[in-house]
């Protein structure tokens, strides 16, 4: 089977809500990385066979298939195409194995991946309640076949992380000493300059906007919690947030005809599903599946980057995966760096690209919990 290859990976920094970004147009954050990522490769863009771009909530600024409208912004030309996909939280890592997928077909050679959300502007759930007929915010309402087979069931992603929690008997400190350990972990890795090589400066941001300094496990104690009888808080959870991420996908035949030097190789993509209640437990699962397909254990895995969403989907895949924790989110995660949902994907594909090469380590794992109770995980091969 052909290869998939990763020339080059970038993205702007997170921008935390109402941050550095707040007054960016969404289209030209995507345009920004797009932008960086073929500008600083030498080819034809017009050899480009596809923008495939992660994004939800597509209404206002970020509908009309913004893939298409950052193309254009991008400057790249016209013959170029672009398509937008939503697969909830994966959504740009879902982009990145479409792109893949497409190159191992042979049907594409060279492909921009990557992702944008602007939740200082759209916040999560915005397109939920947009033309409801059914006189609810809840997309499920009216549906006979949703309701057949899960009733009344609450679908939420707070109801589904306290669910976590339970099952797996998680703590509101083991949750904030993880969430605590996500800032430090963050907070080196700019103080050391970690991230410096994957970001690109964008309306005068290059740093990371989450991280918080001041964080102490006292402060995430005082917090209220989500729900009356739950033991989660905000501290826990992942932050609303501004970004953009790009990676640039090739066959070999591009490879060769433009004398690329890949960076990473496509090793494994694949994407299951899970329980939609629960939702957030998915990542468990789909590592099994993809391990086992790949013929590989976790121990043969360098670095991890698993979406801190909330801090019980990290520490429930840690219980049943058995990964060293020293190898996961190693530079923080979500709940301190941010999660623009729609970029979040390639933002966490970019990061692990990176420290795979600072540390010289050669497979790297990535996995995210998604809406609808999915997860995709992505293994790549550093070169």
């Amino acid at each position: 089977m052909p290869e998939a290859y990763i020339v080059d990976a970038v993205r702007t920094a997170v921008g935390k809500r109402g941050g550095g970004f707040a007054e960016s147009h969404p289209a030209d954050m995507a345009a920004h990385v797009i932008k960086t990522v073929v500008g600083r490769n030498h080819f034809d863009t017009a050899e480009i066979d596809d923008v495939i771009l992660g994004c939800l909530d597509n209404i206002g600024a970020q509908a009309g298939d913004i893939a298409r409208t950052a193309a254009l912004a991008a400057g790249l030309p016209e013959n170029v195409p672009g398509v937008t996909i939503d697969r909830q939280c994966g959504s740009s890592q879902q982009a990145v194995h479409f792109a893949a997928q497409a190159v191992m077909s042979g049907t594409s050679d060279l492909i921009v991946a990557g992702g944008v959300q602007k939740m200082s502007q759209f916040p999560i759930l915005s397109a939920f309640g947009a033309g409801e007929p059914f006189g609810s915010t809840n997309p499920w309402t009216g549906s006979k076949g949703w309701h057949a087979r899960y009733g009344d069931e609450e679908i939420s992603q707070f109801r589904g992380a306290e669910m976590i929690a339970a099952q797996w008997k998680l703590s509101r400190e083991d949750n904030e000493k993880f969430a605590y350990d996500s800032h430090q972990r963050a907070l080196r890795a700019i103080a050391e300059g970690r991230f410096e090589r994957e970001i690109s400066e964008f309306e005068g941001v290059s740093v990371d906007e989450g991280p918080r300094a001041d964080t102490t496990l006292e402060k995430m104690a005082g917090l209220k919690t989500l729900t009356a009888d739950g033991v989660l808080t905000a501290g826990v959870a992942s932050q609303i947030s501004d970004g953009a991420a790009a990676l640039l996908v090739a066959s070999e035949a591009a490879v060769s005809r433009y004398g690329f030097t890949p960076r990473a190789r496509v090793h494994h993509i694949s994407v299951r599903g899970a329980d939609p209640v629960m939702m957030l437990a998915a990542p468990i699962p789909a590592t099994q599946h993809a391990l086992k397909r790949a013929g590989m254990t976790i121990d043969d895995i360098d670095a991890v980057e698993i979406n801190e969403a909330f801090a019980p989907v990290v520490l429930s895949w840690l219980a049943e995966i058995g990964a060293d924790p020293a190898k996961v989110n190693i530079n923080g995660g979500a709940i301190a760096l941010g999660h623009p949902i729609g970029a979040t994907g390639a933002r966490l594909m970019t990061s692990l690209l990176h420290e795979l090469e600072r540390t010289g380590g050669r497979y790297g794992l990535q996995t995210m919990c998604e809406g609808g109770g999915q997860a995709n995980v992505t293994i790549i091969e550093r070169l």
